[in-house]
């Protein structure tokens, strides 16, 4: 596949950098140099020929576009911070994670003033699509620097879609997460409600699945998680999920909304998180709906 770049970066090698940063290295015709704090995956990748590198700024000085995989805003925000302090070769930063649509705008605002294009682009779908290289990205930039990006982000994605300008595909994004979180509440609900009224689980959601209940996190997280009471570290934490949901409602809040609901699963996601499930797999949540049986 072709690209306009020379040379890639990628930052931030975790849950879902890791499998993303594969693809683009076994798919780009040119360098791909990458740094995380984290030597295991720099290992792992160098064997399919990432080139890793010591820092950031080693990076920012080889590759004229890094692809950021960061966990949060404040994650974003600090590797932005040392990059716009020593850019390098850097010609674009296209940030990936889940964060603030404000901050985009914020580090869009000041690369541009140094000649370097930020373009936000965070993912949905689960972990083996970051492997698969079959993600949903969602894009905030100019049309312009879409049709620039948008090859590389094709290494990792089938469906890339140009949401609006820089902080659109981070609105977009963060409410992807309240939908499906919202969505997984429902069925939690509804599974700890079956069971504890005599119906098998996985009888109740085949039954779900094939009526007008379906949906694609009955058949996951549903299916694969709910029904066998599986919460895995190695996958989406309860804190992720809290802190994924905080941006949604700071955005309700911007534009002068109340979310009841999405309300309700924030606040469902900080009891199982206070009880203890910090870094289990989100759907978790069922054992403090089951907890609240007979109170």
């Amino acid at each position: 596949m072709t690209t306009a770049f020379q040379s890639l970066g990628f930052v931030g090698l975790g849950v879902m950098g890791e499998g993303m940063c594969s693809n683009v290295v076994r798919k780009s015709p040119v360098p791909v140099y990458g740094f995380d704090l984290n030597p295991e995956p720099l290992q792992r990748l160098s064997e399919l020929g990432l080139k890793p590198q010591a820092s950031l700024e080693a990076v920012a000085e080889n590759a004229e576009l890094v692809l950021l995989s960061l966990p949060g805003g404040p994650q974003v925000e600090q590797v932005c911070r040392q990059l716009l302090a020593r850019p390098g070769k850097l010609k674009f930063v296209v940030d990936m994670s889940t964060a603030p649509a404000s901050l985009a705008r914020s580090l869009a605002e000041d690369f541009v003033k140094i000649g370097v294009q930020f373009v936000d682009a965070p993912v949905a779908r689960l972990r083996q699509a970051a492997r698969d290289g079959t993600l949903s990205i969602m894009v905030g930039a100019t049309p312009e620097v879409f049709e620039t990006v948008k090859p590389v982000l094709g290494y990792m994605g089938t469906d890339v879609t140009r949401c609006g300008e820089v902080g659109a595909g981070q609105v977009v994004k963060v409410l992807n997460n309240m939908v499906v979180f919202m969505n997984v509440q429902a069925l939690a609900e509804a599974l700890a409600i079956g069971e504890a009224a005599g119906v098998d689980g996985k009888t109740l959601f085949d039954v779900l699945a094939l009526g007008s209940a379906d949906s694609f996190m009955l058949r996951n997280a549903g299916m694969k998680s709910l029904v066998p009471h599986d919460f895995p570290l190695a996958a989406f934490p309860t804190d992720y999920a809290i802190k994924d949901i905080s941006y949604a409602l700071d955005l309700a809040n911007e534009v002068g909304l109340d979310p009841t609901g999405a309300k309700a699963t924030q606040a469902l996601l900080a009891a199982t998180s206070e009880a203890g499930f910090k870094k289990e797999y989100y759907p978790v949540f069922l054992k403090t709906i089951e907890g609240t049986r007979g109170k």
